[in-house]
């Protein structure tokens, strides 16, 4: 039937799914987690959804909270940008769900969520979550966990259907969400929860080398009517003291620590001889730019290509990160700007086999912002992990480039010293200046009082924690590069060497807080 000239319907929006978890109901059975493994599967080892406790009080005024944990739903989800293939999207229903075909396992996703909400099956090595049971939803059917709730704890329905149990909830009491502060938007909602089961770090602090509960004001991650955080007092003690928690191993480990230092290694190679040239201190003609460095780079290249597919979980999809690729992931855009660099660094070699004197110069106005590129893009992969506040810096990138400098300097100098000596003491001057600027930039990174607890014990698990040693050694190591032109360019490979535990340090600190 037509519709009358004059009127206008008002369309509904999109459903969005979301969860109300009511922690004032639940009593620690975990029957949402074993129906949930049931239902979906789930190996021994690994959890959908698990139950925390926290002893919450001061003797003798002391309880026992729950907090049922798993995926949050984002509106803005981190794991659906930053997984290359698209295997995590998010439905128009608001479940961010997933697809195991095409999952290459990198565990990019699990870097991204601030809420240590995903996992790598140990059967199939890919990566999944809870989904709501989308399967269960999609034939009217509630999901496993709401069915056999016997609290009844456990609500999911439609936030923009007005009545609907969770909006009612949502809209007419003070309701919290799982660090706000992010911006995720997540889709899981705590009614009546203690701040001590929502912010594993609400009341951390470091002492004697481990991480102990202390006091902290409670009711930061309080939200009312789905509005951004509000503060509230706390009603109850705020020590607590996590009596069951899941251990989730960090996603990337030394293989990601190496392959910074490697990447950093094979863009120097081009990007330091290019620079010399520029600057005069070199001839454009010199064997360090026309073959040294270039063969340094793919040799570390290929060094980096076999350390990122030995890491995956699936390698023999690799090919997936090109074919079936989602653009706002860096490690699509990180492989893009490797496959470029490796493009220029054989367009040198050719023009050097060539005999050409003129196109060296010419290159290195495409070469330079491509090696750069190629140094520093890890600063934005590493940004995509939005629960590592260690990794959020805006130096990082700057830092890493200047990392490349050091590298590239150190591992042309025993080829100069034996092919061009003039070369020498200009390498030597790079590696100290490059090797004092990492000194400074990691100190403005460690020294300055965080903001949040996050990055302040990332920096202590660096510093005085678990990878203090490497942490020192190659600090250490790296401080004997300022003296090369003073010792020798033996001094510059031992910073070389110290960059790998110093960044290794780096690397796994950050992923060493806990999220959830």
């Amino acid at each position: 039937m037509p519709r009358a000239r004059g009127l206008t319907t008002i369309e509904r929006p999109p459903p969005r799914l979301v969860k109300v978890l009511d922690q004032t109901r639940c009593i620690g059975c975990h029957a949402c987690t074993t129906a949930c493994k049931s239902e979906n599967g789930v190996p021994v080892g690994v959890s959908r959804t698990y139950v925390k406790s926290v002893e919450v009080g001061r003797f003798p005024q002391v309880r026992r909270a729950f907090q049922v944990t798993r995926c949050n739903q984002c509106e803005d989800a981190p794991c659906v940008a930053a997984c290359p293939t698209g295997a995590m999207y998010r439905r128009e229903d608001g479940i961010v769900d997933f697809d195991k075909r095409i999952c290459i396992g990198c565990k990019a996703c699990m870097a991204a969520c601030p809420y240590d909400a995903i996992f790598i099956n140990p059967e199939d090595h890919s990566a999944e979550k809870c989904n709501f049971c989308a399967h269960r939803l999609e034939i009217g059917l509630e999901p496993a966990c709401v069915v056999v709730c016997p609290t009844g704890a456990i609500l999911v329905g439609d936030l923009n259907e007005p009545g609907s149990a969770v909006a009612e909830i949502i809209e007419s009491e003070t309701v919290a969400v799982r660090r706000p502060e992010k911006r995720t938007r997540p889709g899981v909602y705590y009614r009546g929860a203690d701040e001590a089961t929502l912010d594993p770090l609400a009341a951390a602090r470091p002492r004697g080398g481990t991480f102990a509960w202390a006091e902290m004001p409670a009711g930061h991650n309080v939200v009312n009517s789905g509005h951004p955080a509000s503060h509230r007092p706390s009603t109850t003690s705020p020590a607590g003291v996590v009596s069951y928690d899941v251990a989730h191993q960090l996603p990337w480990g030394w293989r990601v620590s190496l392959y910074t230092w490697t990447k950093g290694v094979a863009a120097g190679g081009y990007l330091v001889p290019a620079l010399l040239a520029t600057a005069g201190a070199i001839s454009w003609s010199s064997v360090l730019l026309a073959y040294v460095g270039p063969l340094v780079g793919l040799g570390f290249l290929g060094l980096t290509a076999g350390l990122l597919v030995s890491d995956l979980k699936h390698p023999r999809r690799f090919y997936l990160l090109l074919t079936k690729h989602q653009w706002r992931s860096w490690l699509v855009r990180g492989a893009v700007v490797l496959n470029l660099y490796a493009a220029v660094l054989v367009a040198q070699l050719a023009i050097s086999l060539s005999g050409s004197s003129f196109a060296p110069a010419v290159l290195a106005g495409i070469g330079l912002p491509v090696a750069i590129m190629a140094a520093a893009y890890t600063a934005y992969l590493f940004a995509q992990a939005r629960g590592r506040d260690l990794w959020q810096s805006p130096i990082l990138a700057p830092h890493l480039a200047i990392e490349a400098l050091l590298l590239g300097a150190g591992a042309l100098l025993p080829a100069a010293a034996v092919l061009v000596p003039s070369a020498v003491h200009p390498l030597e001057v790079l590696v100290a200046g490059s090797a004092a600027a990492h000194l400074l930039l990691r100190g403005a990174e460690v020294i300055p009082h965080h903001e949040t607890a996050h990055a302040r014990l990332a920096v202590f698990e660096m510093t005085h924690g678990r990878y203090a040693v490497c942490f020192w050694a190659g600090t250490v190591a790296i401080a004997a590069g300022v003296l090369a032109p003073f010792l020798g360019w033996w001094a510059a490979l031992v910073a070389v060497a110290g960059l790998l535990p110093e960044g290794h340090a780096y690397v796994q600190a950050a992923q060493a807080v806990p999220l959830a």
